[in-house]
């Protein structure tokens, strides 16, 4: 009976210790955004900043409501490239590649990313230009910084979204993106604007916003950073054998850092190795020849070998869907914009 009331005890004990600790209260918020503010002067940013960014800051409950409703991907990888790379967005990517094409290929000789990849980018992420986020971004990042469910996260893009702020780089008001703080054109965080943006238009200011020159510039510093080699592309799609598929889906997927995308690949082989296994092109063509390795990538009917250069793709949103909108939609942004109709001639009056 010992032994039992023993036992019993050392499991009660047990339960004690697995039990989840519930995370400390929350302080007001007002007493926490002092904290941060006392924070925020420690690391060396200007009390005429945090006056101008933090008087009258308030929680935006509409923000959370959209972090914890973010839509699910629903479609299958097929549908959504049909989707996401229409006629019109090709014929649209094509024409801003033209319109912009000095200043796409002296960024494209700077960064060695091509042209074609930077409108891609730029029409997925802002719809070409037409849209850079109406939400205030420091009022934004403090409701995500205040909650509890990523606040070590948003607190310190909080704080370098102040940096942006001090450097003077934008002005307040000027400053708006998404509801997850991402910023301007690029929507990059405020820890990659730190990182990656450029001023290349030369005005003295890395502004994100309303600079197409910087835009582009600081999509391709990114992507260079991450690994872009420009004597490479990103992939292309294949033909795949069914038997083979049936026995990479047996394989174990590539493991890597938590990138979801990554985990959806299958172990890299060398383009010769895929060729010997019965991989065609597109078209039925033979694989080229060259000295990488590539990943496979498959949709429903659709299938991808993913080249090293398609991981600094994925280092902007590591979801296969994102990733392979940007190198089909860049693909296809090479070619001719549509020309002009001819306007209607006239039909001659008749004289009576």
């Amino acid at each position: 009976m010992r032994m039992a009331t023993t036992a019993l005890g050392l499991v009660f004990l047990l339960a004690q210790q697995a039990a989840p600790v519930p995370p400390p209260a929350q302080p007001p918020f007002e007493e926490w955004l002092s904290a941060v503010r006392a924070e925020a002067l420690t690391r060396g940013i200007s009390e005429a900043t945090l006056d101008g960014a933090l008087t009258g800051l308030e929680p935006v409950p509409t923000v959370i409501q959209r972090d914890r409703s973010q839509a699910e991907l629903v479609q299958t990888l097929d549908q959504y490239l049909a989707q996401r790379i229409s006629k019109k967005v090709v014929q649209t990517a094509r024409t801003m590649r033209h319109s912009h094409a000095s200043v796409l290929q002296a960024i494209s000789e700077k960064y060695g990313v091509p042209p074609a990849i930077l409108i891609s980018i730029w029409g997925l992420e802002s719809n070409f230009g037409r849209f850079s986020g109406v939400r205030p971004t420091i009022a934004t990042l403090a409701t995500l910084a205040y909650d509890p469910r990523r606040a070590t996260m948003f607190r310190n893009e909080l704080f370098d979204a102040l940096k942006i702020l001090d450097s003077g780089d934008v002005e307040p008001a000027a400053m708006r993106g998404s509801w997850a703080g991402a910023l301007g054109q690029p929507q990059f965080m405020p820890s990659s604007f730190l990182l990656y943006a450029q001023d290349f238009d030369g005005d003295g200011k890395r502004d994100i916003w309303k600079s197409t020159p910087d835009v582009f510039a600081s999509i391709a510093n990114y992507l260079a950073a991450h690994g872009w080699n420009k004597e490479q592309t990103w992939g292309r799609e294949v033909r795949v054998p069914p038997a083979l598929l049936d026995g990479l889906s047996e394989q174990a997927p590539l493991q890597t850092d938590g990138c979801l995308a990554r985990r959806q690949m299958t172990v890299p082989l060398p383009l010769a190795a895929w060729k010997k296994l019965g991989v065609t092109t597109a078209t039925g063509g033979t694989l080229p020849t060259a000295g990488f390795d590539a990943s496979l990538v498959s949709g429903v009917k659709r299938h991808f070998l993913v080249y090293p250069n398609y991981h600094a793709l994925l280092s902007y949103n590591c979801v296969n869907a994102y990733g392979l909108s940007v190198g089909l939609l860049g693909d296809r942004a090479a070619g001719p914009p549509a020309k002009a109709a001819a306007p209607a001639r006239k039909a001659p009056v008749r004289k009576r």
